[in-house]
This record gives C-alpha cells, sequence and structure tokens, in this order.
C-alpha cells in the first residue's frame, strides 16, 4: 500500500497532531503512483540536475546534487530509471551508501516554470551497464528501481532561470576542463593515476 511506503510512524504521529492524516491520506491516493508515466519521463529527461538523497547502514544521511545535459537521466522502463556517475572528488560519498543501503531519495525541479517531482526506491551501480556506452564521461550507471512517485506542490520554489550549462558536463565531441582544485599540489599528488590532471606538467 502506497500509505506505508510514503509514511511512517513519525509521519503519522505529527499528521494527527495537526489533524492533516485525511489529507495526507487523499494525496497519497490521487497523485502517488508507483510507475513513471509519461508525463514523469518527459519530466525527468527535460531535466538537467536533480537531488540525490542517500543514507549510510547506520541511517546517517548524505544529500547531493547531480547534474549534465538534459537527457542525462533517463526512464528506462516503468519502474526503472538510470543515470551516469560522472568523475567527482573521488569521496563516493553517495554511492558508497548505495552499497550498503540501497533506498534512495531522487528530488527533480524545474525553476523556471515552478514544478517539482519525487523519487523513492532501491538504486544498484552497474559497472557494464548496456547504457554506459550512451553516457559519455560516465564511470558507471545507477539504476533506480522505483518504489513511489510523487509531484510535489510547487507554490514555495523560487521562480529562476538558467543561464547556462555547466562547461564541466559531458558531452560528445567535448573535453571539460580540469577543475581547479585538482591543479593544487596538496590534490595532485594523490590523483588516480587516470585522472588527466595527474598527467599535468609540474609548475612547482
Amino acid at each position: 500500500m502506497m500509505n506505508n511506503l510514503l509514511y511512517h510512524d513519525g509521519s503519522r504521529q505529527l499528521q494527527d497532531r495537526f489533524d492533516t492524516r485525511k489529507l495526507a491520506d487523499r494525496l497519497a491516493e490521487v497523485l502517488a503512483h508507483d510507475t513513471f508515466t509519461d508525463a514523469d519521463r518527459i519530466f525527468i529527461e527535460s531535466r538537467s540536475f536533480f537531488f540525490l538523497g542517500t543514507a549510510d547502514a547506520e541511517g546517517r544521511p548524505d544529500c547531493s546534487y547531480k547534474g549534465g545535459l538534459p537527457g542525462f537521466v533517463r526512464v528506462v522502463d516503468p519502474k526503472t530509471l538510470a543515470f551516469p556517475s560522472y568523475d567527482g572528488n573521488g569521496m563516493f560519498k553517495s554511492l558508497g551508501n548505495i552499497l550498503v543501503n540501497p533506498h534512495v531519495g531522487l528530488l527533480f525541479i524545474d525553476f523556471e516554470n515552478p514544478k517539482r517531482l519525487r523519487v523513492n526506491g532501491l538504486a544498484t551501480l552497474h559497472h557494464d551497464d548496456p547504457l554506459l556506452p550512451e553516457f559519455v564521461g560516465a564511470q558507471l550507471v545507477v539504476r533506480v528501481k522505483v518504489e513511489a512517485i510523487f509531484p510535489n506542490c510547487p507554490r514555495y520554489i523560487h521562480k529562476m532561470q538558467l543561464a547556462e550549462h555547466s562547461v564541466y558536463a559531458p558531452r560528445e565531441g567535448h573535453t571539460p576542463p580540469i577543475p581547479q582544485w585538482k591543479r593544487r599540489p596538496e590534490f595532485r599528488e594523490v590523483l588516480p593515476a587516470s585522472d588527466p590532471a595527474a598527467r599535468l606538467p609540474d609548475k612547482s
């Protein structure tokens, strides 16, 4: 039942305190679903970023921003979405959490035409995913098997416009620049040998 996925005892305590249990149940009944609609797919695949919530084995949370060009997140079937993991800072906070706790929450937002969509599910990491060659610059592919999809009210979303896509976003025929922080000597000396920044001439 969708209510059991969306709400727990803590949610229910506050719903009862503020007399919103019936409203919460109706929202789940009318809006929540567990398979992607065509509208969900179109919205998700038009986004150039999303926020990814994860937690470790002890439940300690982490939230990260994932960005790319529109289409970098794909709805591959009615129950699954996939996105690439690009080169980052090497900490693997989010993906490390997924290895020990697959429960994730994704939040997609449109700031220009205020709208948002939540996706909760179970994530897995794939180093040899068939989609990997299609995601330029990807180290691996993350697949999320959906459990609950919920469109949120957009009333508190501030209206903003995109100035430009990040020059670091991978794309066909484009070599992203090397981040300045990777040029610093205290980091360069510990970079993986495969990192382009590790092959820069030493200016010291």
